[in-house]
């Protein structure tokens, strides 16, 4: 038989950093009401999290690698929207955005939920805020308790990797 890691995945002692694009703000807000009402329900109390906004999605990546300097949190939440427009704006600042979280966790070995949302309008995003703000939060608690077990489990640190 295949032995199978699974680790118990709770909020309760995790530390999470939200960091929200302002742009279409009332999009963003509702992702975040959506992630902090989950993060709350899986056990995280309101001091085990922190929020910060930045104007755009461009600005996530660097705000969040600024989190992880802090070495401070267990997992972090990206949160934006970007709506496409007439021009190919959408497509640079949807794909920049994306491969800069990317990049932001595996450098920094930090478990990142995405949930920028990109849509053509803002009914697609007002239909999906719930569905991902929750699923940022549960992605971010569950990252976090595989990524302590698992290096539990293995015995694997990144002190070691370092030396």
């Amino acid at each position: 038989m295949i032995e199978q890691f699974k680790p118990e995945i709770t909020g309760k002692g995790l530390r999470i950093g939200i960091v929200q694009a302002r742009f279409n703000e009332d999009i963003c807000n509702a992702l975040l009401n959506a992630c902090v009402t989950e993060l709350l329900a899986q056990g995280l109390t309101e001091e085990d999290i922190l929020y910060i906004t930045v104007p755009g999605a461009l600005e996530v990546p660097l705000a969040l690698q600024m989190l992880c300097q802090s070495e401070e949190f267990d997992a972090l939440i990206a949160l934006g929207a970007v709506v496409r427009g007439e021009t190919y704006h959408f497509d640079l600042v949807s794909n920049e955005s994306g491969a800069g979280i990317t990049k932001v966790g595996l450098d920094h070995n930090m478990p990142i939920a995405n949930a920028i949302l990109t849509v053509e309008n803002d009914e697609q995003a007002f239909a999906r805020v719930v569905e991902k703000g929750t699923d940022a939060a549960r992605v971010a608690i569950e990252m976090a308790c595989l990524y302590e077990g698992l290096d539990e489990f293995i015995g694997f640190t990144s002190d070691e990797e370092e030396a």
